[in-house]
Formats: C-alpha cells, structure tokens, sequence
C-alpha cells in the first residue's frame, strides 16, 4: 500500500498505538519488532481490543480487512510520519543536545502554549520511533510542533530531521554523554551539529546561544536568531539562583522554580523562541514562573527535616559536574548521593575518577558514591564512602540517621537512584 493511501486510512484513526496493552479503540496498531518480541504476531489481538487497522510485513499476519501488509513496519511508520508532517504543514521546532533537552522541551512548551495549540514530543520519546509517534500525534489544529531529538552515535540526529523535517532547530550544549557510542567528545559534537547541517542546509532558523563558542562558530553560515546578555536579538540577563533561577527579560525579572545555574540557558531559549514567535513577555513570565520540574529532573522534595535535590533521571560528567557546583552554593549540612554515569565506553575510568577527584575537594559534607565504576575509584577523603550495588548501600547506610540535610541525588537512569527516597 501506498503512503498516500496509508496516510487515509489514518486519518480514520483516533491515534497510532505500538503497544496492545495501551490500545484505545479506533487505533491505529504498528506491530513494531524487538530483540524479543515480534508485534506481527499481536495485530490479532490489537484488532480484537478496537484497533482499526493493524499494520504488519509477515504475510502470515495478514489475515483480514483491518490488517494492512508493508515491507517494512517501522519504516512505513517513519514515511507516514514525514508524510503526516507535510500534509499538515506545521512549523515544527527540533531540538537536541548533551543535557537539558527535556526540560528546554517542556520550557519552550509551557511557554509557546500561552498562545498557541501545541503538541511536544511526550516524555522523551525522542528516537527513531518516538519522533514518528509525536508526528503523528499532531492534528489540524496544532499551530506548533515541538520535537525533541536523542541520539548516542553518529548520522542519528540526521535521519531524525530527514523525518521531521524542521523549521526551527536548537542545540541546548555539547557534553560529555554517550562518549562511547559517538566516539568521544569531538565525536558528540560533531553528531549533534547534524541539526545545523539541515537546518542550514534547507535555510530555516537556528535559535543560538551567543555565550556558547561552540553553537557561534557552527552557524556562521546559518539563518540565526540570538540571544544573551548584550547585543542580540533577545536580551536576557542572569540575576541569581538562589537557590530557583532568576533573570531579567524585557525589564521584567523572571523567577523560575528551576535550580542550578546550569538551567539558566534552558530557560534563556525558552524565552527567546517565545519571543520570535510574538507570545507577549507577560504571558512568558508567567509560563516559566509556573513551570515545576518532574520525572526524577532536578526535583525539590522536603522531605520531614531534609530537602532533597533528585535528579536521578539521566547523568554523565558535564551534567554531574554543573549539579556539583550547584549544590555546593546549598545552606546546611549537605550529603552528595551520586551513582555510576554510562555509555561512556573506554572512558568511564576516567571520568568516573574525575568526578570522584571534584566530589570529594567541593564544600559537601559527605559524598557517597554507588555503583561499580565509582567502586573502582581512588579516593582518599574520610567524608567519602562507596558501594559497588545499590543492595550494598542499602544494607549497610543507616538513611534513617540522615536529620537536618540537604541531599543531592544524582545517577544514570539505569541507577535507579529514586529508591533512595524508599529509604528516607
């Protein structure tokens, strides 16, 4: 079947479903393949529970008029997506980067829903599969499409604008994340930049930081829309974080519910994209102002006596080094709980140390340190412990002893580094 044809059968559908224990009815069911799982095999079942259409490319799956054969169904769900994108004609918004992307994402969300009907990429659903899938949930009536993009190696963040096709693109920064997969650092730049080869490429808009070396001498050649401290397009200014960010913009100081300077940038492109797109300042104070963060991201719990700072959702060593230095700016007694970072490859030795080495020379009171990289460290500080499994940590740290503190938790996602608030 043609794309064409595809996209109508759509267009009768509700929403595109992956996953049969989430379909709704009047669905459309991709039955996506895993290393252990083949979704062929549950199109049957998508139908039974209301799917309108299932799509599968094994022809033994093809058993009735709902069940749509392709050659390929992942593919066919990356052409419908492009497809859907060009019917619409919505201005869409790309943006990646080392750190920061979610929360930039949302920001810019909260900011531009002032005034317009937006659809963003959910969660981070940001890959080969969930850029289709926030295509794909973009309607008529969405004035702006932002999408976010994540990537751990090279020719990744180009095939993702070749889907979506965007006509605003920004690169939050270029960290130390997924070293092992883009080949160092250089390597990491230089697949993140695939954005800015597409959007000079097509002649559309890049949003740049005027402060980042980086983002300046990329888009020499590009279409740009600026913003800093002086001499831009938007004019924004770092007041404090103390600990939430503060700026001035427009002669109005905005005070977020973000901490860290680290968030200032994220909230400066914000600002700045609401600007080219002529939502008024007032409404935009009033987006970052009401914006509070969640899903494990720089998160502010009281809990009983202790304020913890959670951002347990992702680490590596740029974004384990900014929340450092935040968190020494804290008030009161202060416990660092920081976990193993991966998808660093031949360098996870290194920076892990690196990390160690900062950790234990800052004004923290006491670091602990889990997981098997971290274990593997020198470090000689007698306010520093270590444990190679979280169950280690668990068995032999009395939380409970923990009074009057601030704590800052901070790992990998796949650290799971939340379970500490269990043991509060």
């Amino acid at each position: 079947m043609k794309i064409e044809q595809l996209h109508k059968h759509f267009l009768e559908c509700n929403s595109v479903c992956t996953d049969t224990r989430k379909i709704q009815k009047n669905d459309m069911f991709f039955a996506l393949k895993g290393d252990n799982f083949n979704g062929n095999s549950y199109a049957k079942k998508a139908i039974e529970l209301g799917a309108k259409y299932a799509i599968v490319d094994e022809a033994e799956f093809d058993i009735s008029t709902e069940t749509i054969l392709v050659d390929n169904v992942l593919e066919t769900l990356q052409k419908l997506a492009t497809y859907h994108r060009n019917h619409l004609k919505t201005p869409i918004i790309a943006l990646t980067g080392s750190n920061g992307k979610t929360t930039t994402k949302e920001l810019i969300n909260t900011v531009l829903a002032q005034k317009y009907n937006t659809t963003a990429t959910i969660g981070n659903l940001n890959n080969h599969i969930g850029v289709p899938l926030t295509l794909l949930s973009m309607t008529k009536n969405t004035q702006i499409g932002i999408v976010e993009m994540g990537a751990n190696h090279q020719k990744e963040i180009a095939f993702l604008c070749e889907i979506a096709q965007p006509d605003y693109g920004y690169i939050t920064n270029f960290g130390k994340a997924h070293l092992e997969g883009f080949g160092g650092l250089e390597g990491v730049i230089k697949g993140k930049s695939e954005m800015y080869d597409y959007l000079i490429t097509h002649n559309k808009t890049i949003f740049v930081n005027a402060n980042d070396v980086i983002q300046v001498n990329k888009t020499k050649q590009a279409k740009i829309y600026t913003f800093g401290n002086s001499d831009q397009d938007v004019v924004i200014s770092f007041v404090g974080a103390n600990p939430f960010v503060s700026c001035k913009y427009n002669k109005l100081t905005i005070e977020s519910q973000l901490i860290g300077d680290y968030n200032f940038n994220n909230i400066a492109a914000a600002i700045t994209i609401g600007s080219l797109f002529k939502v008024d300042p007032k409404s935009i104070k009033k987006a970052i102002e009401t914006y509070t963060p969640k899903n494990n991201r720089s998160q502010i719990i009281n809990l009983d006596s202790n304020k913890i700072i959670l951002d347990a959702y992702n680490a590596n060593p740029t974004s384990m080094q900014a929340a450092l230095g935040n968190f020494e700016k804290q008030s009161g007694y202060k416990i660092a709980i920081l976990g193993d970072m991966f998808e660093l490859g031949n360098e996870a030795k290194k920076e892990h140390q690196h990390i160690a080495d900062i950790a234990v020379l800052l004004n923290i009171d006491k670091v602990i340190f889990i997981g098997e990289n971290f274990y593997e460290t020198n470090i000689n500080s007698n306010k520093a412990s270590k444990y190679k499994l979280f169950d280690d940590f668990k068995a032999n740290f009395n939380m409970s002893q923990i009074k009057n503190s601030t704590l800052l938790i901070k790992g990998s996602r796949g650290m799971a580094l939340e379970r500490v608030l269990e043991l509060l």
